[in-house]
Protein backbone atom coordinates (compact mmCIF):
# COMPACT_ATOMS: atom_id res chain seq x y z
CA UNK A 1 0.00 0.00 0.00
CA UNK A 2 1.50 3.16 -1.23
CA UNK A 3 1.94 5.87 1.50
CA UNK A 4 -0.47 8.92 1.21
CA UNK A 5 1.29 12.60 1.46
CA UNK A 6 -0.56 15.13 2.47
CA UNK A 7 -0.77 18.46 0.76
CA UNK A 8 1.65 20.04 3.09
CA UNK A 9 4.72 17.78 2.25
CA UNK A 10 3.30 17.95 -1.73
CA UNK A 11 4.37 21.95 -1.01
CA UNK A 12 7.19 21.65 0.88
CA UNK A 13 8.44 19.27 -1.73
CA UNK A 14 7.63 21.48 -4.66
CA UNK A 15 9.49 24.51 -2.64
CA UNK A 16 12.54 23.03 -2.18
CA UNK A 17 12.55 21.37 -5.62
CA UNK A 18 11.87 25.10 -7.49
CA UNK A 19 14.29 26.73 -4.70
CA UNK A 20 16.72 24.71 -3.29
CA UNK A 21 19.45 24.67 -6.17
CA UNK A 22 19.26 20.45 -6.36
CA UNK A 23 18.04 18.97 -9.19
CA UNK A 24 14.84 17.24 -9.34
CA UNK A 25 16.19 14.05 -9.34
CA UNK A 26 18.49 14.30 -5.99
CA UNK A 27 14.82 16.32 -4.61
CA UNK A 28 12.93 12.98 -5.37
CA UNK A 29 15.29 10.60 -4.19
CA UNK A 30 15.49 12.75 -0.59
CA UNK A 31 12.16 12.69 -0.30
CA UNK A 32 11.49 9.06 -1.16
CA UNK A 33 9.77 9.62 -3.92
CA UNK A 34 9.75 8.96 -7.70
CA UNK A 35 10.84 11.99 -10.07
CA UNK A 36 7.44 11.50 -11.93
CA UNK A 37 5.05 11.80 -9.07
CA UNK A 38 7.25 14.76 -7.80
CA UNK A 39 6.87 16.41 -11.83
CA UNK A 40 3.33 16.32 -11.01
CA UNK A 41 3.17 17.71 -7.78
CA UNK A 42 5.50 20.75 -8.88
CA UNK A 43 2.76 21.01 -12.30
CA UNK A 44 -0.37 21.04 -9.78
CA UNK A 45 1.27 24.34 -7.20
CA UNK A 46 3.88 25.82 -9.50
CA UNK A 47 1.20 28.50 -9.66
CA UNK A 48 -0.40 28.46 -6.64
CA UNK A 49 1.56 30.88 -4.52
CA UNK A 50 3.37 27.76 -2.98
CA UNK A 51 6.78 29.33 -3.87
CA UNK A 52 6.72 33.14 -3.99
CA UNK A 53 7.71 35.56 -7.21
CA UNK A 54 10.64 36.44 -5.05
CA UNK A 55 12.30 32.96 -3.70
CA UNK A 56 11.51 31.60 -7.06
CA UNK A 57 13.14 34.92 -8.90
CA UNK A 58 16.37 34.51 -6.23
CA UNK A 59 16.41 30.89 -7.16
CA UNK A 60 16.87 31.61 -10.55
CA UNK A 61 19.27 34.07 -10.02
CA UNK A 62 21.19 31.47 -8.07
CA UNK A 63 20.90 28.86 -10.83
CA UNK A 64 22.08 31.40 -13.12
CA UNK A 65 25.03 32.21 -11.32
CA UNK A 66 25.56 29.01 -10.13
CA UNK A 67 26.63 28.05 -14.08
CA UNK A 68 28.25 31.38 -14.33
CA UNK A 69 30.64 30.44 -11.61
CA UNK A 70 31.31 26.74 -13.27
CA UNK A 71 32.17 28.47 -16.43
CA UNK A 72 34.57 30.89 -15.69
CA UNK A 73 36.07 27.64 -13.34
CA UNK A 74 36.60 25.85 -16.73
CA UNK A 75 37.75 28.94 -18.30
CA UNK A 76 40.48 29.26 -15.20
CA UNK A 77 41.61 25.86 -15.65
CA UNK A 78 42.08 26.22 -19.48
CA UNK A 79 43.84 29.05 -19.37
CA UNK A 80 45.96 27.73 -16.30
CA UNK A 81 46.99 24.62 -18.76
CA UNK A 82 47.66 26.96 -21.69
CA UNK A 83 50.03 28.87 -19.20
CA UNK A 84 51.85 25.65 -18.46
CA UNK A 85 52.33 24.88 -22.00
CA UNK A 86 53.83 28.27 -23.48
CA UNK A 87 56.07 28.00 -20.74
CA UNK A 88 57.30 25.09 -21.59
CA UNK A 89 57.80 25.96 -25.13
CA UNK A 90 60.12 28.90 -24.01
CA UNK A 91 62.42 27.03 -22.28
Amino acid sequence: MGLKRTDEFRQDAVRIALTSGLTRKQVADDLGVGMSTLNKWITAHRDTGVVSKEDLSLAQENDRLRRENRILKEEREVLKKATVFFAGLKQ
